[in-house]
Parts: C-alpha cells; sequence; structure tokens
C-alpha cells in the first residue's frame, strides 16, 4: 500500500462522503421543513441569519448543529450510560460506510471497488438495527423501548425485501459489483434505448424504493418514531444523540439515492456519451456531475412521498411488507427469469 494510494483514498472518502453526503443531508433538514411549509402554504425556516442575512433559511442547518453541540446532554436515571452514548454512533457509521462501494464517476471513482458491492452494502446497512435497539433498551424507558422493538421488527421485515427486489436487477446483469453494473447500463436495447435498471426492471425499482424507505423508518413508515400520538425510541436522547439518531436518517436518505442512481439510473452514465467512462477530462467532470444530479432528485422525490402519503398504521405497515412487497419481489424474479432464459 502505497502512500499515494492512501492519500487518493482519504480525498475520496472527505470528497464524497464528508463533503458531498454528509453537507447534503444536513441541507436535507432544511429542505424537508422548506417543501412542508410550501406544501401547507407556510413560510418554513427563516429566522436564522448572520448580520441580518437570512438565505432563505439556508442558515438554519448551522444554527441546529450549534444547538446540538452546546445543549446539555440528559441522561435517564437507570441508563447503561455506555449503550446510551454508542446506540447513536451504531445508527450512523455503517450508513457512512454504504458509501464506500459507489461508483460516484468512471475510472477509479469509487472509494473500493468490491465485486461483492451490493452484499457489502447490505451487510453494513444491517448494523443499523443494533443502534436503533439499543438506543430504546439503554433508555431505561418502557416507552422507548417499544419504539425500538417495532423498529427493530419493521427493518428486519423490509430487509429481507430491499434484497429480493434488486435479485432481478443482479440476474439481468450478472454481477454483484456496483462499478460493473453501471457499466452495464452503457449499453443500448434495439440500439437507441439505454439499458437502465428503470428500462429492464421497473417494477423492482417501485419495490426498492418502497422498501427502502421502510427500512430508513421514514414517513409514511416512520412508526418507531412517531412523536405526535406513538413515542419514539430515542425520546431520552437530547443535544448530540438526537442529532446524530437525526441525521443517521438523513444520511440514509442519500444512501438510498446513491443506490437507486446507481442501479436504476444508470450511475454516472450519460445517455448514448461515453458509456465505457474512458474519455476523462471534462467528460469525467460531466458525468461526476450527472450522478450528483440524479441522487438530488431522487433526494427530492423521496421528500416529495414524505409529505405526500398519510402515515400507516403499524399492523398495515408490516403487512405490506410480509403479504405485499414480498410476494411482488418473488413474482418480479420469476417473471424476469422466464425473460432472461426466453432470450438467450
Amino acid at each position: 500500500m502505497t502512500l499515494e494510494f492512501v492519500l487518493l483514498t482519504l480525498a475520496k472518502i472527505l470528497g464524497f462522503i464528508l463533503v458531498f453526503c454528509v453537507v447534503l443531508a444536513a441541507i436535507l433538514t432544511w429542505t424537508e421543513r422548506k417543501m412542508s411549509a410550501i406544501i401547507q402554504d407556510r413560510i418554513g425556516p427563516n429566522r436564522a441569519s448572520i448580520l441580518g442575512i437570512r438565505a432563505f433559511g439556508l442558515l438554519h442547518p448551522i444554527a441546529d448543529m450549534i444547538k446540538s453541540f452546546t445543549k446539555e446532554e440528559c441522561i435517564p436515571t437507570g441508563a447503561n450510560k455506555t449503550l446510551f452514548f454508542l446506540a447513536p454512533a451504531i445508527a450512523l457509521i455503517p450508513t457512512l460506510c454504504a458509501f464506500a462501494v459507489v461508483p460516484f464517476g468512471p475510472g477509479d471513482l469509487v472509494i473500493a471497488n468490491l465485486d461483492s458491492g451490493m452484499l457489502f452494502v447490505f451487510a453494513i446497512m444491517g448494523f443499523g438495527i443494533y443502534g436503533t435497539t439499543l438506543g430504546g433498551w439503554a433508555s431505561a424507558n418502557n416507552f422507548a423501548l417499544l419504539g425500538s422493538l417495532r423498529g427493530a421488527a419493521q427493518m428486519v421485515s423490509y430487509e429481507v425485501t430491499m434484497g429480493l427486489n434488486l435479485v432481478g436487477i443482479f440476474m439481468v446483469f450478472g454481477t454483484l459489483s456496483l462499478t460493473q453494473i453501471v457499466l452495464g447500463q452503457g449499453q443500448l436495447l434495439w440500439g437507441w434505448l439505454p439499458m437502465w435498471g428503470i428500462v429492464v426492471q421497473p417494477f423492482g425499482f417501485v419495490l426498492f424504493l418502497v422498501a427502502a424507505m421502510a427500512e430508513n423508518k421514514r414517513a409514511p413508515f416512520d412508526l418507531p418514531e412517531g412523536e405526535s400520538e406513538i413515542i419514539g425510541y430515542f425520546v431520552e436522547y437530547s443535544a448530540m444523540g438526537f442529532a446524530t439518531f437525526m441525521l443517521s436518517e438523513f444520511v440514509e436518505i442519500v444512501v438510498i439515492a446513491c443506490i437507486a442512481a446507481t442501479l436504476f439510473f444508470g450511475g454516472w452514465q450519460i445517455p448514448w456519451v461515453d458509456p465505457a467512462g474512458i474519455a476523462g477530462g471534462w467528460m469525467t467532470v460531466a458525468q461526476v456531475a450527472f450522478f450528483a444530479f440524479k441522487v438530488l432528485f431522487l433526494c427530492w422525490f423521496q421528500m416529495l412521498i414524505r409529505w405526500t402519503v398519510p402515515r400507516f398504521r403499524y399492523d398495515q405497515v408490516m403487512s405490506l411488507g410480509w403479504k405485499v412487497l414480498l410476494p411482488l419481489s418473488l413474482v418480479n424474479i420469476l417473471v424476469t427469469a422466464v425473460v432472461l432464459a426466453l432470450l438467450v
């Protein structure tokens, strides 16, 4: 391992994960409040200012960060202090690690080019369940514990469906490597139609997006943390603990958008332009920018669903996962296998 390789890897981590993904997650906290305000005919965040400059409320994420750092951390009596402090980090760190295998551009513009990239994503994201469960249990609060149990059951249920939804993509492109899947989407169907995942697996995309949003515990699947009528698993958290739990959810929005853009929307591919990613120069810059645009669009789309669809009951959430999405995922695999068998 050379010094040049280490420095290049650190540059990728700083540039893609810490600058693009984490900063985008922070901006999404403003986007969510602004979008809800527009939908509900309100002004939205507009109070935080520097020297009278409010910048359309864009300073609110900075104000939130300062408030979280300066507020007092309250620890419930009887709580397991070690796990109470570790739970938010356990929820956030696996989410950040999932970006390691996402190709944000052609060539070496990926932190870790693994042949089993999606297996890594599934494996590392599964650790987030521990953060949710330990956060509720370590709080020594029965209501928080019930919220953590709801969250764990929901995340385990939808992980099964989310994995099966992507089997069709793996069958079509014959690989688990995200880099190879992106290159495969540079092919053309019938000589003119880009072979994006959304084209060859449109049904799989819809199922994946629903399952991924449920896995993230975002509305309309936010039963583990619905503050208005049921108590969430992080009810005892304040200051940075609460902020870390919330940040992990917004980072996961970016993860979902990156994975969906990579598997279903061609990743960094620009239709009909440099499908092998070998042009270099300004073309590489354009391809990275096009990938960022896809991610931003999918983040916005998730926000739109969040403020459009009302919250489900818990029995409806579980029934949707096991009785609807899971059978449909199996049907999608069967249909994909039959079509591939007939075409080969």
